[in-house]
């Protein structure tokens, strides 16, 4: 296991880096990050480099038991560059430029900035290949951010070229003769920029999409340099979690060696442990192995203003958690709070002088957690039986036409999760082209978009043997954003044995009474954001509305088809629906023979060839119970239990129990 923290020497007098290697080496802390903002200290003018601060911070480090990440410094540009370059800054969509004086200011399709960018990246390549206290790299910082600029249009034009291969193709795909945009020269295509009205809705998906691909490209770009010169050193990025909006991370992690992300419970409101580890399960699921918390929250958050203190327990809490969800490394943000800069009051395990306190304390309790289990946890993975299909084209369009602010596809995606979550069942987020078969399991919500492969996709699955669960806006467009010309939910229609017959939009924030019907029968409750209205074909119906107009007809159906069944929901269920009708699907998590838990009680198991690790997370104010049955080793105490646990509130258990 990799435990660290994120490290800016440049920050700090030099006579200090001893103390900070001493105070990490006792907490048990093995890795730091070092260098992502750093790129001006490392090259004060073009070409003339200087890394021997950084060299000797390393050495120092390495004497210590501690390993370096380092950074490309490319979300951060010199002075110098944006100076020299004033086009290669980023245009907001109103059209104005990223003004110098934050980070991430830079357009990321700019050939200048790429220019400055791969020799920077060479350089540190080359300085630090074979240096065996280098472990890995992370490519630039936290990528995101949408440029409107003639740059980013002009490659767009290219991009689409490349897409679409001729003007004829690209108009009748996107039904241009809509408002006479039609197009007759590449050169005539706009960005989405900040209009009066709404844009074509193939145009705003397809600019989503090439901003993706140009994140993509400029990280390949890194990538490329890295691999030639440190060929053996593992590459990552470090991403923000299943909310952040403006990217495809399944495409960004495909060239990565493994994922990363910044994980801030206490950011915004009270923590979420349910959101926690839908992050985790996404991050997991990019690439189908353990992650990386990058960053992991170790103080209050803050610039301008200060958040919560994380309460006492809160930072071992939650990096068990992300542990217990996947993760292999732990990098806490930050070491000591900078005493000047934007995030002054962003804090880390140290305060701003230096002197350790309650925040260090806990994070070297869980150093010495890690040390005594050593590589246990080393090759182990989370079980899962049930897996859920993330698509980042349905997530863009929805952008772009909300339906109503109650039909949010993150927050139904999320809603969905958390009743799997609450049931502790391990989840898998997969993509659309994701293998389905070792799932009894999938769920696909709001697939707004679909193509013929991942519908035959799916009907494989469920013929053999397999139970996928749908929900309404699925199948409603085709791959261009373009509504189709059958009845909904179009391609997924003589799978689900239904039609819809129309549609109401509870726009206005409205429930409709919801009764259980069949094998569903006797549990009610609300159905909320959107209402289907079902004429079944081959399904029968496991739920009906109680309201409105179209009071008695189907809202939930399943389908028989070969070997399994495909369930729709035609609106979103509430909480204690939702519940009834996981249990009839038979949802239940992989070890509730081996343990059982209170109500509130997270429970997460990894799994070896050679054992299975418990993970018992106590995320409330209250104490918890749960029987382990024959037990195991526990590490967090380290004692051997037994039968039922008491875990206290913000505590954690971890049981051990041999396998075959």
């Amino acid at each position: 296991m990799h435990y660290g923290a994120d490290y800016y020497p440049e920050h700090w007098p030099e006579e200090r880096w001893e103390e900070d290697a001493r105070l990490m080496q006792a907490a048990g802390l093995n890795v730091v990050r070092m260098a992502e903002f750093a790129w001006t200290r490392m090259e004060p003018s073009e070409g003339a480099f200087n890394f021997g601060w950084l060299d000797r911070a390393i050495a120092l480090l390495g004497r210590h038991g501690i390993r370096t990440v380092l950074g490309t410094p490319t979300a951060a540009p010199p002075a110098w560059i944006m100076a020299a370059h004033p086009d290669a800054t980023l245009i907001r969509e109103d059209g104005r430029p990223v003004t110098y004086g934050s980070r991430r200011n830079y357009c990321p399709n700019n050939a200048d900035y790429r220019r400055h960018s791969a020799r920077i990246v060479t350089a540190m390549a080359e300085h630090y290949s074979g240096n065996p206290l280098v472990i890995g790299w992370q490519i630039d910082n936290e990528f995101g951010g949408r440029c409107y600029c003639p740059v980013c249009q002009a490659a767009f034009q290219r991009w689409l070229q490349d897409r679409y291969g001729s003007l004829e193709a690209l108009n009748a795909a996107w039904g241009t003769e809509f408002w006479s945009h039609i197009y007759s020269a590449w050169e005539q295509i706009p960005l989405p920029w900040a209009a009066t009205g709404t844009h074509n809705p193939s145009l705003a998906l397809n600019y989503r999409r090439f901003m993706s691909d140009s994140y993509v490209d400029y990280q390949r770009a890194q990538i490329d340099i890295l691999r030639q010169i440190c060929k053996d050193v593992p590459i990552t990025h470090n991403m923000m979690g299943f909310g952040y909006p403006n990217l495809n991370y399944f495409d960004l992690a495909r060239d990565l060696d493994w994922v990363s992300w910044d994980n801030y419970p206490r950011l915004r409101g009270e923590p979420d442990p349910a959101a926690r580890a839908l992050a985790h399960a996404t991050m997991r699921g990019l690439k189908g192995k353990p992650f990386w918390v990058m960053e992991e929250q170790a103080g209050p958050t803050g610039g301008s203003t200060v958040a919560l203190t994380p309460r006492p327990g809160e930072i071992p809490y939650w990096a068990w958690q992300a542990v217990a969800h996947g993760a292999d490394g732990i990098v806490y943000f930050r070491w000591r709070t900078a005493r000047f800069g934007a995030e002054e009051y962003w804090h880390g395990i140290l305060d701003h002088h230096g002197i350790p306190g309650r925040r260090y304390d806990e994070v070297r309790s869980m150093g010495e957690v890690l040390e005594r289990m050593g590589d246990r946890l080393d090759g182990s993975r989370v079980s899962a039986s049930v897996a859920m299909v993330l698509s980042y084209d349905s997530r863009f369009a929805f952008q772009n036409q909300s339906h109503n602010p109650h039909l949010d596809y993150p927050r139904v995606f999320a809603s969905l999760y958390r009743a799997l979550w609450k049931r502790n069942i391990g989840v898998d987020i997969v993509p659309c082209v994701a293998e389905l078969g070792r799932y009894r399991i999938v769920l696909a919500p709001m697939l707004y978009l679909l193509d013929a492969d991942t519908a035959e996709r799916f009907r494989s699955y469920v013929a053999q043997g397999g139970t996928l669960v749908m929900t309404c806006r699925s199948g409603v467009m085709d791959m261009d954003n373009v509504v189709v010309d059958t009845r909904l939910p179009g391609l997924l229609s003589a799978l689900f044995g239904i039609e819809v017959e129309e549609y109401d939009s509870l726009e206005d924030g409205r429930a409709v009474a919801i009764k259980g019907v069949g094998p569903l029968q006797g549990p009610r409750g609300e159905g909320s954001a959107w209402a289907d209205v079902l004429a079944l074909q081959q399904a029968e119906s496991l739920a009906c509305y109680e309201g409105e107009y179209y009071a008695s007809r189907p809202t939930i159906t399943a389908s028989r088809v070969g070997k399994g069944r495909a369930v729709y929901l035609g609106t979103l269920p509430d909480e204690a629906l939702a519940d009834a009708f996981l249990t009839a699907l038979g949802a239940r998590p992989e070890f509730s023979s081996l343990v059982r838990a209170d109500s509130g009680l997270e429970v997460v198991e990894r799994t070896a060839d050679h054992a299975s690790y418990l993970f018992l997370l106590n995320g409330t104010g209250d104490e918890k119970r749960a029987d382990v049955g024959a037990g195991g080793h526990e590490w967090i105490t380290d004692r051997e239990v037994a039968g039922e646990m008491v875990v206290p509130p913000l505590g954690v258990r971890i049981v051990e129990s041999p396998r075959g």
